[in-house]
């Protein structure tokens, strides 16, 4: 966990909270000692319906050419 001065926090604000965001915790001091705590928030994730996963993916058309050939493809051949 990383420790920034108050002032620093203030001026950084949006940088902390897009790294609480993603998952990393900072603590503010003031004066040496620590105030104040920015964590992430802990948001359940949804269980996989795993049955209805295997049913998409058993109705998707199989890929016609290599994943490597297809990017190359794309990048040779578009402007992105």
């Amino acid at each position: 966990m990383e420790t920034v001065t108050l002032a620093d926090a203030k001026a950084r604000l949006s940088e902390l909270v897009e790294r609480a965001a993603s998952g990393e915790s900072v603590s503010i001091t003031r004066r040496g000692k620590t105030v104040a705590q920015i964590t992430p928030i802990e948001t359940p994730r949804e269980p996989v319906d795993v049955e209805r996963l295997r049913a998409l993916t058993a109705a998707m058309e199989p890929q016609s050419e290599a994943g490597a050939d297809f990017v190359r493809r794309m990048r040779d051949e578009d402007r992105y």
